[in-house]
């Protein structure tokens, strides 16, 4: 994240929320939910009186605490996104994690992750991290700007594509498109995206509310003016010509040929013995892990995958 940006958000939580507790009168909290709180009643400091968090399970927000004392521990030579994306192994694949209500809200789940919120999570500890930001609340504003659009909770600036996570995530400075070496080892994708706006039944919040749709399509015409360099899979059965281009941690999004999607499942790059591997939120093992498959080989297995787009953390 760009420096200037990071001053940005320290300021906001700064000043929204100084050091005063909850108010135990606040009638909106007493009607929500178990676990649903406004992010200035987590005994941290407020985020913005607005931004609602939903805590998953109970004691999420004491685990992320934890997770980011112990980044501010990390020495220089620990890779950190790796290191906090080991420390979720082996928690449940949970799929659909983020609309389990028709009401948007900036869900908080350390104990239940699909691919994209397994990523998310790591990303926003890792900057955390990097910033020595150690507060719950800091988390939440982070995580809000690593999920959404100018960090704007709502369904309409969720980044439901991964392609315009990551062009959103590159225009705030979070995260760098990799170099990648030229043709035949990398080649060029415009992707045709329509799936949400096609397949809206399979969508709880967006069936629930089809005033949100117009937004969608707007989302997919921007994902489809968009170019980008992947790498096909078939030149992954020797990755580690690709050794000097992917670093450990770095983020990866496999590219899909299914009609109407961009990139079907994303995770991080971990090397072993000189071959990529994928750490992620698998639906195949219902866990988090380490995948023992090569890329190459778990590629094969995916019929409908191209090849893979890599970017990485600021």
């Amino acid at each position: 994240m760009s420096r200037m940006l990071m001053m940005a958000l320290v300021a906001i939580v700064s000043a929204a929320c100084g050091n005063q507790p909850a108010k135990a009168s606040d009638k909106e909290t007493e009607k929500a939910p178990p676990h649903l709180v406004k992010a200035d009643q987590t005994n941290d400091k407020a985020i913005k009186a607005d931004l609602k968090v939903r805590i998953t399970n109970k004691g999420d927000s004491a685990r992320i605490v934890a997770l980011l004392k112990e980044g501010q521990a990390l020495g220089k030579d620990v890779n950190d996104v790796l290191f906090f994306a080991r420390k979720f192994l082996g928690k449940p694949y949970v799929a659909y994690t983020l609309d389990q209500e028709l009401t948007e809200r900036l869900v908080i789940n350390t104990e239940g992750l699909d691919c994209t919120t397994y990523v998310e999570n790591v990303i926003a500890l890792a900057i955390c991290a990097r910033q020595h930001l150690t507060s719950f609340a800091d988390f939440c504003k982070i995580l809000s700007h690593v999920r959404y659009v100018d960090g704007k909770v709502s369904y309409s600036t969720r980044q439901h594509y991964f392609t315009y996570w990551i062009t959103d995530n590159l225009k705030e400075s979070l995260i760098s498109d990799i170099e990648l070496p030229p043709a035949p080892l990398s080649q060029k994708r415009k992707p045709k995206v329509d799936y949400m706006t096609t397949h809206v039944a399979s969508y709880k919040m967006l069936n629930a509310h089809k005033e949100w749709l117009p937004d969608i399509k707007k989302m997919e015409e921007k994902v489809n003016a968009t170019t980008f360099s992947f790498i096909p899979k078939s030149q992954l059965k020797d990755s580690g010509k690709y050794q000097k281009y992917i670093k450990d941690g770095d983020i990866i999004g496999i590219v899909t040929n299914k009609a109407g999607l961009d990139i079907s499942h994303v995770g991080f790059a971990v090397w072993h013995k000189g071959q990529l591997h994928l750490m992620n939120a698998s639906s195949l093992h219902k866990k988090v892990v380490d995948e023992p498959m090569t890329l190459y080989q778990y590629l094969q297995k995916q019929t409908s995958s191209a090849g893979i787009r890599v970017v990485r953390l600021k």
